[in-house]
This record gives C-alpha cells, sequence and structure tokens, in this order.
C-alpha cells in the first residue's frame, strides 16, 4: 500500500513513536503518541485504532521496529519514516 495515498484519502491513523517531549517540540496534525517503549504495552489500544497505522518518529528507525513488532500481532501498519515527511504529505491535502 502506498503510504502517501493512504494520507491522502485520510484512511488509518498516524501513530508518532517518539518520545513525549520529542512529540511535544513539533508533530504531524491529528497524529496520536506513544512512545517506542510503551508500544508492547498498548496492543490491544492499538488494536483498537483505525488501521492502517501510519508509524514515524524522527528518522524511521523507531517507527521501523514498531512496524515489526505491531505486524507480529497482525496489526496492520507502515513504516512512515520521519514525522516530518509524513507531516509533508498530509500538508499537500489540507
Amino acid at each position: 500500500m502506498n503510504i502517501e495515498k493512504i494520507i491522502a484519502e485520510n484512511q488509518g491513523t498516524i501513530v508518532d513513536v517518539r518520545t513525549y517531549g520529542e512529540f511535544m517540540g513539533g508533530h504531524v496534525a491529528d497524529a496520536i503518541n506513544i512512545p517506542l517503549s510503551e508500544i508492547p504495552q498498548k496492543i490491544a489500544a492499538l488494536q483498537q485504532l483505525i488501521a492502517p497505522l501510519i508509524l514515524c518518529c524522527a528518522s524511521g528507525n523507531r517507527s521501523e521496529q514498531a512496524q515489526q513488532l505491531l505486524s507480529q500481532h497482525g496489526i496492520e501498519c507502515y513504516n512512515g519514516g520521519s514525522w516530518l515527511d509524513v507531516n509533508y504529505c498530509k500538508s499537500k491535502i489540507i
């Protein structure tokens, strides 16, 4: 699935896996913040979100780790990479 298309069609949920402090320093509009360290404890809550999940962080490394873990639990999700890239995609539709 094309991440830009998912964002352009306003499908799914954007989940930022950076720390709360990083998230508060800037984030994608309407994104929710669940730090990577909290992902294992929040699997049930993540399963309730509108899929697919677009995961983002500072560079794409943490979102890749989150994507691998969530995929193991059957959650449809994609690594969106840097939150700045996801934010750029989202800004094109606003």
